[in-house]
């Protein structure tokens, strides 16, 4: 009679050996997830234990792989492509990629101690007795950061944050960003805002700045070398601004004193602490100065990063259970990343705390399914616990913290990378890369019977992305969260290069959602653009008429779709005429201060929003009326 052999679908077993031999030899007899069938057999026969190890391994893929690839090659035997289709298949017989440990028992060291003082039933409880350590530490270092700087109440800050948001927001003579003066809080900045960039052009006076630090002023150098006050103006951002005064450091991050100065002139530009400043004459009315508080309040995340790092690698060094890595991994990297080291922005930490928990739920989902399909193939069975924590942790730890920013990419979109020095060279370096990488891995595939599959989803998802890029009116944006999901499943081999791939496209998954959350991969352009140029039609600026101490402008005519003009004078909206408003001429007169200062003008068409309200078209390049009383006619171009 013959006997039935039930082999049973087993996707996420746990596997806790006891000894580096079992734990070699147990890993070698484990299995990919099989469909479920019922197969004859005869009375045992005597086998090589190396084939009969490398059947039960490949069972999953003599399948699927092999029933597939031999469908498909008959489909195409006789036609052009079968010579193709047949390499790409792969051999008949598939080769499944393993890592072998190097010094499997060096590696396995932790995980047999373990499992020798405790019972093998309590070695789960022991992984999370590690993450409730990690959470206890992790809040006492965040409570006590907090608790030092609850007194101060400080105002949290985002590195890009202004008094003078942009160049039309304050509205006419800057009203409404009052007050001027006679006002200061206390505030608390991240760290590392000294890398953060202006990334559309943007014109200060008759300077045009892009990718570089927003600071304007600083301390000024007095005759004797003395360094006098640090005066900066309004639109600067303010975190650059206190690390240039040296109230923290970049690296640190801190709290400090902001004080409104009101209006000052001749703003002094100056290299300090890593932060080039920009100079300005003329007047502006929103200006401050920074000091340092009483107490500290230094960012906690790096204190915080030594605690998460140090959990995560006892974590990966200690368990054989592939989900309870996983999800460890992912839980402590989350929220590391959501509340220390990249933090979205809120002005206090509820908000933070909120926004966390708003990503992290949908988030557990798409990390379900990403280690269903992708993960669980490359860590299920590995015994190299040592270079599992290097490779893939480590790996993962410089995705989530975005160790990428030197990299002269600030967003992958058409507009960006002409603009921005280096980045088409940065992109076909990027490339390469990949398509080396790729390649290394199509072989890993093709060895396994899958690259036929493989190829498959990835021309699909082809297909699907180039369909969305041809939507009318709107943009593909290909965030970094995204370019991790599209990527990822090219890494689903146990190589140690996949292990490195992988735990590298996981990470930048993690830091582009705890950070941004699930932006959209289409656009509108005005989204992209924020506060870039339009394109719009820009005014006529006729010759002025000048005499010793005023300057008179002739109105431009207005274009379609337009019903008024705007006037810059010193970056500073100073004339708003809309329809019967709008007057035939425009009259600026020297007084005081600005008689030994250049005056800058910038014009502007405006229309009004169908809800009310003003929206601006693009300014023109500004003109220069220089203290001799000549004046330089605007270049040609739109500026903001």
């Amino acid at each position: 009679m013959l006997d039935m052999k039930l082999s049973q679908h087993v996707p996420h077993g746990d596997f806790y050996p006891d000894s580096p031999e079992e734990s070699e030899n147990a890993y070698l007899n484990r299995s990919r997830p099989s469909s479920l069938s019922v197969s004859p057999v005869t009375s045992p026969v005597p086998q090589n234990p190396t084939n009969d190890v490398l059947s039960r391994r490949l069972g999953w893929f003599e399948d699927s792989s092999q029933r597939n690839g031999e469908q498909f090659r008959a489909a195409v035997r006789n036609t052009r492509f079968a010579g193709l289709v047949d390499w790409l298949s792969g051999p008949l017989s598939p080769r499944m990629k393993t890592i072998k440990p190097i010094l499997p028992k060096v590696q396995s060291w932790p995980r047999h101690v373990l499992s020798t003082w405790f019972p093998r039933r309590m070695v789960n409880s022991d992984i999370v007795v590690v993450v409730v350590v990690w959470l206890l530490a992790f809040s006492m270092v965040f409570s006590i950061s907090n608790y030092q700087s609850s007194a101060l109440k400080p105002v949290r800050l985002a590195c890009e944050t202004r008094l003078w948001p942009n160049t039309t927001f304050c509205g006419l003579d800057g009203k409404l960003c009052e007050p001027f003066d006679d006002a200061n809080f206390t505030f608390r900045c991240p760290s590392n805002c000294a890398s953060v960039r202006v990334l559309e052009p943007h014109t200060i006076g008759n300077q045009e700045i892009v990718y570089r630090s927003m600071v304007i002023g600083g301390p000024s150098s007095t005759g004797d070398g003395a360094v006098g006050a640090a005066i900066y103006r309004g639109d600067s951002f303010i975190c650059a601004s206190a690390i240039h005064a040296g109230i923290f450091k970049n690296e640190d991050g801190g709290c400090g004193i902001l004080s409104r100065q009101g209006e000052h002139n001749h703003f002094a530009a100056s290299n300090r602490n890593g932060i080039a400043s920009l100079g300005f004459q003329p007047r502006f009315p929103l200006t401050y100065s920074l000091s340092s508080t009483s107490k500290s309040c230094a960012d906690p995340r790096w204190r915080l990063l030594g605690t998460s790092v140090i959990a995560s690698g006892l974590v990966s060094m200690l368990t054989a259970s592939t989900s309870v890595f996983v999800v460890s991994s992912f839980v402590i990297v989350f929220f590391q990343v959501a509340l220390a080291s990249d933090p979205p922005f809120s002005s206090d930490f509820p908000g933070v705390l909120s926004l966390a928990f708003e990503r992290f739920l949908p988030t557990v989902f798409v990390v379900w399914f990403l280690y269903r399909y992708c993960l669980w193939y490359t860590l299920q069975g590995l015994q190299a616990h040592l270079e599992k924590t290097i490779l893939w942790l480590g790996g993962c730890w410089i995705g989530a913290l975005n160790m990428f920013d030197n990299i002269p990419i600030s967003r992958l979109t058409s507009h960006d990378l002409g603009q921005q020095p280096g980045a088409i060279t940065a992109l076909i370096i990027i490339i390469l890369g990949i398509t080396v990488a790729g390649a290394n891995q199509a072989r890993g595939f093709r060895d396994e019977g899958r690259l036929l599959h493989y190829l498959g989803l990835y021309f699909g998802m082809g297909i699907v992305i180039s369909c969305l890029a041809a939507i009318p009116g709107l943009q593909l944006r290909l965030h970094h969260y995204i370019i991790a999901l599209l990527l990822l499943p090219g890494t689903s081999l146990q190589t140690r290069p996949s292990l490195l791939f992988q735990g590298i496209l996981f990470g930048l998954f993690i830091n582009g959602i705890a950070r941004w959350g699930f932006a959209s991969i289409l656009q509108t352009a005005e989204a992209l653009r924020e506060d870039g140029q339009l394109g719009s039609v820009l005014p006529q600026v006729l010759e002025p008429v000048l005499h010793s101490q005023d300057i008179l402008f002739s109105m431009p005519a207005l274009a379609g779709g337009f019903d008024g003009v705007s006037v810059l004078v010193n970056d500073v909206e100073r004339y708003q005429g809309v329809g019967s408003s709008l007057q035939s001429t425009f009259n600026w007169s020297r007084v005081g201060v600005d008689v030994d200062d250049p005056v800058f003008f910038r014009f502007a068409f405006t229309g009004t929003k169908p809800l009310g309200g003003i929206w601006y078209g693009d300014y023109t390049k500004p003109g220069t009326w220089y203290p001799n009383g000549t004046w330089e006619h605007p270049l040609s171009g739109p500026s903001r």
